[in-house]
């Protein structure tokens, strides 16, 4: 019977050969006290080297499934494996609101699923073939040369200080103030953004932001069973005028905006309209939390300082950060910037949860980063998205005429059609092998049914000409057939 195992190259053959008898073991077809044969007769029946089965036979003695004996051989321990009667939960019936609310709320799961051969524009994640992969696997061996033994420990909650004292210094940069502040390292946005919902709010409590915003955010909030209050924007950003009457008749607990290359409409806020922003926020005495989405990927114009930056000493304004949309999202690096007590509170919030983020993850992305290699690297991402953004608006507005398109920036733009249904024309694309995001899963108060938006960051100028031009017809069509029912 031991030649009949089929050995695989993914595993090694000590381990395929331990796990082999484990499994003959558990399932009785070795018993307790059964005599093993010998390591070089089990070589010559299983055809490898003496070595490796002396090897595997340590491995089961240190599990307890075998017992070697001098002199005498191995020997089937005495394991007590009793099947009992099949015992079946009903899982269904115990999930509780939030896991279900949080199903519902799963995109991915609810959406248009891209198929093989499609040209996707859903994504807006970096395209990998600009990673610095050489620099980055330098940056791996360096770092564990130095520490290995280190990192490869438990770190810290806070998170891995040189890591810590770079991002200050890096928003220090931007414009802001950091006296009195620290940073929190978090798993991305998604996990500073739910650690401080969690720290500050409680349920019903109302929460202002544009609309449309951040699908995640709406999904995390929605979780915190907040009340959402979206403010309608305009060319420039959030609609000040809207934003004042909402706040003349309503309290709220915290805002939440997306100032740079906002998502999904790609709009940047204009500097005069920030500081508009902040002061009413100040009147009405409702703290800032703000989304840096995308901030790096500015292709024209001068820089535009973050909301945090216009506080100066104060700490009114919690900064989220992250490079996942501009670079290595896979090791899901995050930060939160704010006031020094607000972040031990939200230490001790992260720490309870899931102790720290990778350290062995920080410490080898500081090393990348303090080696200059994000500035080379955003230098050239930034030429490779400018030249595929420009022509994104070029082709839309050559094949998509009848659309509003928005977006300066970013890896992503956001397109309006009066009259049409996007999901209706997500169907018809999705036949025509073309997938895109349609627009209403950003708004807070379910409008949103004639936009879509269309992520650039992955696809190849040819696609974008191919996959345009296939959204614009649809377009037509759909607007002929309105046209054609409004007619009869």
């Amino acid at each position: 019977m031991f030649s009949d195992i089929k050995f695989n190259k993914e595993v090694p053959v000590y381990i395929q050969i331990k796990d082999y008898i484990k499994e003959m073991i558990l399932g009785g077809m070795l018993q307790s006290g059964e005599k093993l044969p010998s390591t070089r007769e089990m070589s010559s029946i299983m055809k490898v080297s003496r070595n490796t089965i002396i090897y595997a036979y340590e491995f089961l003695e240190d599990e307890g499934f075998i017992s070697i004996k001098k002199g005498k051989g191995a020997f089937v321990c005495e394991i007590h494996v009793e099947m009992q009667e099949k015992w079946n939960v009903n899982w269904n019936a115990l999930i509780n609101d939030y896991a279900r609310a949080s199903e519902s709320l799963d995109i991915v799961k609810h959406e248009a699923k891209w198929k093989k051969g499609m040209i996707s524009f859903k994504s807006i994640a970096p395209d990998e073939n600009l990673f610095d992969v050489e620099e980055f696997k330098k940056a791996f061996l360096n770092r564990m040369s130095i520490e290995g033994e280190k990192i490869l420990n438990y770190g810290y909650a806070q998170g891995y200080r040189p890591l810590i004292n770079y991002l200050l210094k890096y928003m220090k940069n931007k414009g802001i103030n950091i006296k009195g502040k620290d940073i929190l390292i978090t798993n991305g946005f998604t996990e500073g953004f739910d650690i401080i919902l969690s720290s500050l709010t409680k349920t019903n409590d109302k929460v202002l932001c544009e609309n449309p915003t951040h699908n995640t955010a709406i999904k995390i909030m929605k979780l915190h069973g907040l009340t959402i209050e979206g403010v309608d924007m305009d060319i420039d950003g959030i609609s000040i005028k809207k934003l004042e009457k909402k706040l003349e008749k309503d309290k709220f607990a915290l805002s939440y905006f997306i100032p740079s290359y906002h998502n999904p409409t790609g709009i940047v806020m204009s500097p005069e309209k920030r500081v508009k922003l902040y002061k009413l926020l100040k009147k009405y005495n409702i703290p800032i939390i703000e989304d840096g989405f995308n901030e790096e990927l500015r292709y024209t114009g001068a820089h535009v300082a973050p909301i945090a930056a216009l506080c100066g000493e104060g700490n009114s304004v919690i900064y989220i950060g992250s490079f996942s949309k501009v670079l290595f999202p896979g090791i899901r690096i995050g930060w939160i910037l704010g006031d020094e007590n607000i972040i031990g509170y939200l230490e001790s919030v992260k720490r309870s949860r899931n102790i720290h983020t990778s350290f062995l993850d920080q410490a080898v992305f500081y090393d990348y980063l303090q080696g200059g290699n994000f500035e080379k690297y955003i230098k050239k991402a930034r030429k490779v998205y400018r030249e595929k953004y420009e022509f994104a608006i070029e082709c839309a507005k050559k094949y998509i005429s009848s659309g509003q398109v928005m977006g300066e920036g970013g890896l992503h733009i956001f397109i309006k059609v009066n009259g049409i249904n996007s999901r209706k024309l997500l169907d018809r694309c999705c036949n025509k092998g073309v997938i895109f995001t349609p627009g209403d899963i950003f708004y807070t108060d379910n409008k949103g049914s004639d936009t879509f938006r269309l992520g650039f960051s992955r696809v190849t100028k040819e696609e974008i000409k191919i996959g345009f031009k296939i959204i614009g017809s649809e377009v037509e069509n759909l607007m002929k057939e309105t046209r054609g029912k409004e007619n009869v």
